[in-house]
């Protein structure tokens, strides 16, 4: 099969590898489309601390069953549950296998999905609607983070909303608000092009370089400030405003990875008595609710950007998505 393995940091190559092996308990999947995720691009730049190489990346993908399994049969178009747990330790046994305390994922800790097959344990498989087709459930994986966010986090319906970042998290985010019955969605984006998207999907984007977006925040909230700030960006500058954004009594949700220590000002949060709330990936539940609602919002469709021949890997990382080029969910097609 070809395959794109990352060689070393900024070394990617396409080359030739052998079918991978099924083990047992296991199914052969024949991919059709595979996502580059923020992961993807930490290890292609050889920053990601257990990525090591050679290594398929690639954990947003879909694909057609090989064999048949008890919930799908061969020639089904499928998406996979990415998360290897260990079953053993205290968060597996208490409910928390997606946090467990040796979490894996495909195409981190093992070969992923970004060659012509993969393989997934049978259990991870989870079959596609008719009515969506291979992109979208390529995907299914950064919306079942937004279904993850609001079913974990309790965000109830009516409140209102900003949030940071206009990536394809905060993008899956903002539209996965309104789809839950937020009652306003604001969002905060300094890249033109992005921002440019957000606003073609309806959302009013406010730039931190140029705006006051605490004033605007205020303005738009009767100076209450936001039910909920959503941080989907992760950066130093996102972290010395999210207090002066939300309302007392409110609700800080960190959704993204920060790559580096950052400071926040927790006076602030006292004062308001704010609530803080780190989430990580997703529960096997969010992703059977994400395979479901994806085809019933065209808009995420829309963050599909770029969909490339596996040939053009290079581009895809290099002149896409590291050379701030707007892209948002950039897709390889095997």
């Amino acid at each position: 099969m070809r395959a794109i393995v990352y060689e070393g940091a900024a070394n990617i190559t396409v080359r030739e590898m052998q079918d991978p092996p099924v083990p047992e308990g296991w199914a052969l999947i024949k991919v059709s489309h595979a996502g580059i995720c923020g992961t993807d691009l930490n290890i292609y730049q050889g920053t990601h601390p257990r990525a090591k190489a050679p290594l398929v990346m690639g954990h947003e993908f879909s694909g057609m069953l090989m064999q048949d399994i008890p919930q799908a049969k061969k020639g089904d178009l499928v998406t996979v549950y990415p998360l290897l747990s260990c079953g053993t330790c205290q968060p597996c046994l208490t409910g928390n296998a997606h946090v467990c305390n040796t979490l894996g994922l495909l195409g981190i800790d093992r070969d992923g999905a970004m060659a012509e097959y993969t393989v997934a344990p049978i259990d991870t498989i989870i079959p596609l609607p008719g009515t969506c087709d291979a992109e979208l459930g390529a995907l299914i994986e950064p919306i079942a983070v937004g279904v993850h966010t609001l079913r974990e986090t309790g965000f109830v319906s009516g409140d209102n909303a900003v949030v940071y970042g206009c990536g394809t998290i905060g993008l899956v985010m903002a539209i996965m608000l309104q789809q839950f019955g937020s009652s306003a969605v604001y969002m905060v984006e300094v890249d033109q092009a992005r921002s440019a998207l957000a606003r073609e999907l309806g959302f009013e984007v406010w730039d931190p370089s140029q705006d006051d977006i605490e004033a605007k925040g205020k303005s738009v909230t009767g100076g209450n400030g936001f039910d909920w700030v959503f941080d989907c960006a992760g950066s130093q500058s996102v972290a010395d405003t999210l207090f002066d954004m939300v309302c007392v009594k409110g609700h800080i949700v960190i959704v993204a990875s920060y790559k580096k220590a950052a400071a926040l000002p927790l006076i602030k949060g006292m004062f308001k008595e704010t609530s803080i709330q780190f989430v990580r990936v997703y529960r096997k539940k969010d992703f059977e609710v994400a395979a479901l609602i994806a085809d019933r919002e065209p808009r995420y469709r829309k963050l599909i950007t770029h969909v490339l021949p596996y040939e053009e890997a290079q581009a895809g990382f290099d002149h896409l998505l590291l050379k701030g080029s707007g892209a948002v969910k950039v897709m390889f097609r095997f």
